[in-house]
């Protein structure tokens, strides 16, 4: 019902919505969310495009929600990435539907506004207020700080070419 990109971005916007008002670095959201590096890179730009989030360049640089998460529905994040397609006319384009929908296709609508609704209806705080012991769309269960200054700079990178394999 929805796509991995969309699902990815509620993963991302939970995350930050648990670092309460700090950045969050994409690292730190890839790492928690287990998205790619890259994907959540292009995905991190539409969101600030959509104004969902904001990023802060610099050391304690990172991404913050604009909203608080009480005001920031499930909806308007699935929105922003792949707008929700009702089914307004038939898919098939049978001429003899018109403009009305077939019994299957009217039952198809039904259900994804009943989907729909629920998305309207429901905060990232509420998620995150779920009841449950696992962090809500996360492999991790709880918010991981990384010290960026300490972090190593890719040590495989150093090696000469003469330790490199070489095709002969």
């Amino acid at each position: 019902m929805i796509s991995q990109t969309v699902e990815y971005a509620l993963r991302a916007i939970v995350t930050i919505a648990q670092h309460d008002g700090l950045p969050c670095t994409a690292q730190q959201i890839s790492k928690i969310t287990q998205v790619p590096a890259p994907y959540l890179s292009k995905l991190m730009q539409g969101l600030v495009r959509t104004g969902l989030v904001s990023s802060q360049r610099g050391p304690h640089g990172g991404f913050i929600l604009t909203r608080k998460p009480n005001e920031l529905t499930v909806w308007e994040v699935v929105d922003a990435v792949e707008p929700f397609q009702r089914i307004l006319e038939c898919p098939l384009g049978i001429k003899s539907h018109g403009s009305k929908l077939c019994q299957l296709h009217r039952r198809l609508d039904q259900a994804m506004a009943m989907v729909e609704e629920q998305f309207r209806d429901t905060t990232i705080a509420d998620v995150l207020a779920e009841p449950g012991s696992v962090t809500p769309l996360c492999e991790e269960t709880k918010v991981m700080t990384i010290d960026i200054s300490r972090a190593s700079r890719n040590p495989q990178s150093k090696q000469s070419k003469s330790k490199r394999p070489t095709n002969k």
